[in-house]
């Protein structure tokens, strides 16, 4: 499948095959992808909370409002990010950057994040938003689909994860076998009233 098909094609699937199960090699595969997805400064700040567990899985659907695909996909996905990930050992993301490379980035890193707790979230979502879209479209690559969601009860679902005081949820995403197809586009606003020239 090329990008094009997996862009038109990729639906919020809301119904999944229960009996369907991932292996490791695919869900492996799928991740290898997803982490190669771009981040500011590389930092990735995105960790992914992979949940097994049928009762954290149980639990988080009810957090979610009893929505099925939590505990129907083969695969649910916590996207959360690290809102302080980039003053962490920064050398780590340039480790095999030439010297002056390293040299001119890591104190670049000091100067945009430090004492600017916007900035800090900000790319945090941004960059696990980036990542959640590779995940769908990895997905709709290797035959699966997907539905990203935000219907959920964040603290409730942070507290079953045990999530890090410095970090957050984004978002969640199921991957699986779909039961049923999504239902048909509900109405895309026209190209002409979304994309400008120039300014608005």
């Amino acid at each position: 499948m090329n990008i094009k098909e997996a862009i038109v094609s990729r639906r919020s699937v809301k119904h999944f095959d229960p009996d369907h199960e991932m292996t490791e090699a695919e869900i492996q595969e799928l991740m290898s992808h997803v982490i190669l997805s771009p981040t500011a400064f590389n930092v990735q700040h995105w960790r992914f909370v992979r949940v097994v567990d049928t009762t954290r899985r149980q639990q988080i659907k009810t957090a979610s409002w009893e929505q099925a695909q939590v505990t129907d996909a083969s695969l649910l996905l916590i996207l959360c990010a690290d809102l302080n990930a980039w003053e962490k050992q920064p050398e780590r993301y340039w480790r095999d950057a030439p010297q002056d490379v390293q040299d001119f980035l890591l104190p670049a890193i000091a100067d945009y994040y430090t004492n600017h707790h916007q900035a800090q979230r900000d790319e945090c979502l941004r960059s696990a938003s980036i990542a959640a879209m590779s995940i769908m479209l990895m997905a709709k690559e290797m035959g699966y689909d997907s539905c990203p969601m935000d219907g959920f009860d964040f603290d409730k679902v942070a507290k079953i994860i045990d999530l890090p005081h410095d970090h957050i949820i984004t978002m969640m995403i199921t991957v699986g076998k779909k039961k049923d197809d999504a239902r048909p586009r509900s109405g895309q606003l026209p190209l002409d009233e979304v994309l400008m020239v120039d300014g608005f």
